[in-house]
């Protein structure tokens, strides 16, 4: 059975940095992206960015220059810097194989 789990979510103020990891367990067979997207309460989860398994990097617009995607085996991790309130969400893991595998979320919490 495959498990998609995220961690590193917390508070902090705006302008700190969180690391946020997911790793991915199970057989999936071959992984051709992983992606992070995020859900703020009362939006639609929205793309952040993602990391294929060449190492080529997408960010939304909202986080270019401030996150960075990174990945190693079964795993992606997403290094938030000059954290804003407006990225407050919950934080979600996705692992495109043969199917779509999403982990439950991690939740980050910018005060101002």
């Amino acid at each position: 059975q495959v498990q998609v789990a995220e961690s590193g979510g917390g508070s902090v103020q705006a302008g700190g940095s969180l690391r946020l990891s997911c790793v991915v367990s199970g057989d999936t067979g071959w992984i051709y992206f992983m992606s992070w997207y995020r859900q703020a309460p009362g939006k639609e989860r929205e793309f952040v960015s993602s990391i294929d398994n060449g190492g080529r990097t997408n960010y939304s617009d909202s986080v270019k220059g401030r996150f960075t995607i990174s990945q190693a085996k079964k795993s992606a991790l997403l290094q938030m810097n000059s954290l804003k309130p407006e990225d407050t969400a919950m934080y979600y893991c996705r692992c495109r194989a043969s199917f779509d595998y999403w982990g439950q979320g991690t939740q980050v919490t910018v005060s101002s």
